[in-house]
């Protein structure tokens, strides 16, 4: 809507943009996608080599997670190959669903033959993703940018495709609204993120609540079968063994820990996306419904502050980037969540502010290393914190602007947290990558 100079947009616009579904990682689904649209391009599906290239932290948030359906295999070259073989690109970040097995061993055989190549754009900045398939002497390429599934070019033999569907579909979905959108929220009083939450109809209730049940099924396999680290499953082990002591903190961390477990694993179960992260959005969500299930709250309730919960990621975000060197789960999904569950509890947008304020006083430094199974032992901490901050401000409790980067409002501390992220943090998302770059292990 256009209010005088200014964008201004409504809660249905921002979920849409912010929250989608999405089957495996987002990094490596993303190659998946560009490299389904590229073949596309292509007068056949013949083709014989994939060039991929990425920014640096699409490469570090790919390096290390199982790919959906392929039994854990990883690498942006595998995803490149069985995005090309099977993807579908018209169903965005579940490009892989229809992936069968023997997709997987036609993908694995062409990467084995070296067929790919992964490069990364040192001078990249921003997510940045661009896919070259060949076929005999036709090239389709492909180049996604900012969000996941924005694909923003695609080209055969070097010419532009502008009337392919994919890039309307791109455009519909408001991909070239999403920086107008970020600046729109960062302009936003804290109070006013309370009062988006208010603003939702029955189309967005429902969406929301299938959000919560793609998350919570994650989280269920993750319980059932211990993939990946099994932290989920060996917390509830612990209890069972009478060495934990089961409540809310310890509930939040056992469901959003297992819920991670199987996506970094490689389950082939579609998570609902927080701010372009299906972790952010098993954080955002998971442990609320932990919080919800002790204090019993009514539905609308437990759907509004689910909302909110992604609002605020998505507010955190828009300040520190839609990948950084600082774990997005912790600052800002954990934000959202901290926020949601004082919602829940019945505090006011002071208390939330403060639960915000305790959050990221305690786990500002948590960096991320990239997308793996550990993941799922930081979204336990975060998860579980979240439910310790909401109930510390409740009780008046909150970290004060005289301690390190915390602000004297939240919009100040949310200002100093992306100054940490964009200008303190580029050395050491450096140094990252070179430590992983450096380690040479077989994926096969």
């Amino acid at each position: 809507k256009q209010k005088g100079i200014e964008m201004t947009y409504n809660v249905k616009e921002l979920l849409r943009l912010e929250v989608v579904p999405a089957l495996g990682c987002t990094e490596p689904v993303a190659v998946a996608l560009g490299a389904a649209a590229a073949v596309s391009l292509l007068p056949s599906k013949d083709f014989d080599f994939i060039d991929v290239s990425v920014d640096p932290n699409v490469f570090k948030n790919s390096a290390a997670v199982g790919i959906p359906g392929t039994g854990g295999i990883t690498g942006l070259d595998m995803a490149a190959a069985l995005g090309a073989i099977a993807g579908d690109p018209f169903l965005g970040l579940e490009v892989l669903e229809p992936v069968e097995i023997d997709h997987v061993g036609r993908a694995l055989a062409f990467v084995k033959g070296k067929h790919t190549r992964v490069s990364i754009l040192s001078n990249s900045h921003g997510l940045y993703i661009v896919i070259a398939v060949k076929a005999g002497e036709h090239t389709g390429k492909s180049v996604i940018r900012d969000q996941h599934d924005n694909l923003v070019e695609l080209l055969l033999d070097g010419k532009p495709v502008n009337d392919h569907p994919l890039l309307s579909r791109s455009r519909d979905q408001g991909h070239d609204n999403v920086a107008d959108m970020e600046k729109w929220l960062k302009s936003l009083p804290f109070e006013t993120l309370f009062s988006l939450a208010n603003e939702l109809d029955d189309e967005d209730l429902a969406f929301l609540k299938t959000g919560v049940e793609h998350n919570l099924a994650l989280a269920e396999h993750g319980l059932a079968e211990g993939p990946g680290l099994a932290v989920g499953r060996t917390i509830k082990e612990l209890v069972d063994k009478g060495l934990m002591s089961e409540d809310m903190v310890l509930s939040a961390r056992m469901l959003t820990a297992a819920a991670a477990d199987a996506r970094m694993s490689g389950a082939k179960l579609a998570a609902m996306s927080s701010a372009g992260s299906g972790n952010q959005g098993l954080t955002a969500v998971l442990p609320l419904k932990a919080v919800q299930d002790v204090v019993k709250a009514d539905e609308m309730v437990f759907l509004k502050a689910v909302a909110l919960s992604h609002i605020v990621t998505a507010y955190i975000k828009a300040h520190t980037g839609r990948l950084s060197a600082l774990c997005g789960c912790s600052i800002a999904a954990g934000a959202g969540a901290t926020a949601a569950i004082t919602f829940i509890l019945g505090g006011d947008t002071h208390q939330a502010a403060g639960a915000i304020k305790n959050q990221i006083g305690d786990l500002a430094g948590v960096i991320c290393d990239g997308a793996k199974c550990g993941c799922a032992l930081k979204l336990a901490t975060a998860a579980g914190n979240a439910v310790q901050s909401a109930l510390f401000a409740m009780e008046g409790m909150s970290v004060e602007e005289t301690d390190g980067i915390i602000g004297a409002s939240l919009e100040k501390t949310t200002q100093n947290v992306g100054e940490l992220s964009h200008q303190g943090m580029i050395e050491a998302d450096r140094t990252i990558l070179k430590i992983m770059l450096d380690k040479q292990f077989s994926r096969y």
